[in-house]
């Protein structure tokens, strides 16, 4: 009886231990279960970071993976830390009020911080780029280095390097050059009009066989598309892929260029000819020259050159 007097008096000890006020009204056990969700709060982020790596490190993009880590992390931080305020002695009832004016005040105060938020998301699953596409945004167009939640960090041709909010992103027209794994680039070629449209169309199109990222199907069109002032417009439409669109593009143009002069075929200037026909000639030789001036001399008492503009006494004047 004795020990079992003893082990009551012991756990009885350790209950008043446990129940002693360290912080106010916190007690030693409160804080033991602070520390307990806290410490499984953080296993279950590890657990669940390793889960979606295994899961679906294979099926989604490195940056919507880690996006989606992101988000699931602080979900699981926001479970903890509610259930770690009880014990704390929080009011939740009074904390919801009085966050719920907070929370108005800060949604007017970071309209555009919840904006990019909720865009990420929705980019998240939406998923229109990815990182390493080419992307045109209104007048900005460059290839898509690293998607964050708040915002998308984009590089352009000549190196620059531009932070673009998910909001805008997301409510943007968005085109991805290079989501197709084919693109069409056009030519317009202008040549003279008595050189051989079809010659030169020809050519055209024996200068595309030749080009080996220059696809057969969808294939070339190569056609008389207008009739122009000081030439005939050939257009030419090339299909090639996404990968190598650029550089075919920049490059067969000047070799259809030399090709084209190598067989007499060139890009006329803009000109205008000017015709006369016989009436008007026959009319600009019937117009003469205007009779001489002839000199009139003076009559009559007139004053030498040097004294005009001279006034005598006794002149008077009819005004």
């Amino acid at each position: 009886m004795s020990a079992i007097n003893d082990t009551l008096e012991s756990t009885g000890s350790v209950f008043d231990l446990l129940s002693t006020p360290v912080l106010g009204e916190i007690t030693v056990l409160d804080l033991l279960w602070v520390a307990i969700i806290g410490i499984a709060g953080v296993i279950i982020v590890r657990i669940v970071r390793m889960w979606l790596k295994r899961s679906f490190g294979e099926k989604m993009p490195k940056s919507d993976l880690d996006l989606a880590i992101t988000l699931v992390s602080y979900f699981v931080y926001f479970v903890v830390i509610l259930s770690i305020l009880p014990y704390l002695h929080f009011d939740l009832s009074g904390l919801f009020v009085a966050g719920g004016i907070i929370a108005v005040a800060i949604a007017f105060a970071t309209q555009n911080i919840v904006a990019n938020l909720v865009s990420g998301i929705f980019l998240l699953f939406e998923r229109p780029i990815k990182i390493g596409d080419n992307i045109s945004i209104g007048s900005l167009t460059a290839t898509v280095q690293k998607i964050q939640i708040m915002s998308t960090i984009v590089r352009t041709y000549d190196g620059t390097y531009v932070r673009v909010p998910n909001s805008t992103l997301f409510t943007s027209d968005i085109t991805n050059l290079v989501i197709h794994p084919a693109r069409r680039f056009d030519y317009t070629i202008g040549i003279r009009y008595q050189d051989d449209a079809d010659t030169a169309i020809s050519i055209i199109k024996a200068m595309i066989e030749k080009e080996p990222y220059a696809l057969k199907s969808p294939g070339p069109s190569v056609y008389v598309d207008k009739l122009d002032d000081s030439s005939v417009n050939i257009v030419v439409k090339i299909w090639a892929p996404s990968l190598y669109w650029w550089g075919l593009r920049t490059e067969l143009l000047l070799k259809l260029k030399v090709e084209l002069e190598k067989n007499g075929i060139q890009i006329p200037f803009p000109q205008r000819e000017l015709w006369f026909n016989s009436i008007l000639k026959a009319d600009m030789k019937a117009v003469k020259a205007p009779p001489p001036v002839k000199e009139i001399p003076f009559q009559g008492d007139a004053a030498p050159d040097a004294e005009i503009g001279k006034s005598r006494p006794g002149d008077t004047y009819d005004w």
